[in-house]
């Protein structure tokens, strides 16, 4: 019975790494991941509860605004219009471009990205270069809205990097889905994308 739950396991698992966080694949695969580009651009946004705070300079659960400060995952709980409108205000003095991190915390390739974020290589670009804030998007039915903004979750699938400029410019976004398999990325490689990024 035991080898039978584990065989069990390991499949499941085997499943969810190869399918990974994409909203793009197989039919069978976009409805695990969640709905069509059609109904994407349909599907209301699910409001922050009443009691969220906006990102402030010590706020550390939305996002990362202090000098070393990252996000800690994916808060379903917070106004992510708010902490996006608060990190712009902050980049208009400094003139940091901000780093939009859309993403969830079920999805395995966000949090291999959020390991990779605090890894020796990438964790002082970001720290020196970028204002990170991170977007829950739940199983592609939160913050929908706002990603529309700045980003094709459907082709991106997530994680999706966006960089704005401290007007809120749009520099770059990944668009291409080069981040949604960040499992199979390097810190060396996420710090090149981030240098090139920070010189747009």
């Amino acid at each position: 019975m035991r080898h039978r739950r584990a065989l069990l396991t390991s499949t499941v698992l085997t499943a969810v790494l190869i399918t990974g966080c994409s909203s793009r694949g197989s039919a069978t695969d976009r409805a695990a991941a969640g709905p069509s580009k059609a109904s994407l651009a349909a599907a209301p946004t699910v409001p922050a509860p009443t009691g969220s705070a906006p990102a402030s300079a010590g706020a550390g659960a939305g996002t990362g605004t202090g000098a070393a400060e990252l996000p800690d995952g994916y808060d379903a709980t917070r106004d992510a219009t708010a902490d996006v409108k608060a990190a712009l205000a902050q980049s208009a003095g400094d003139q940091r471009p901000l780093l939009l991190d859309f993403g969830a915390n079920w999805c395995p390739d966000c949090k291999v990205l959020d390991k990779l974020f605090r890894s020796p290589q990438v964790n002082p670009l970001l720290r020196d270069d970028y204002r990170v804030v991170a977007i829950d998007v739940g199983r592609f039915d939160h913050n929908l809205d706002l990603a529309a903004q700045y980003v094709d979750l459907q082709s991106s699938g997530i994680p999706a990097l966006v960089v704005l400029s401290p007007d809120g410019t749009v520099r770059t976004a990944s668009n291409d889905g080069a981040f949604a398999d960040a499992r199979t990325m390097s810190a060396t490689t996420v710090a090149t994308f981030l240098k090139r990024w920070a010189q747009a």
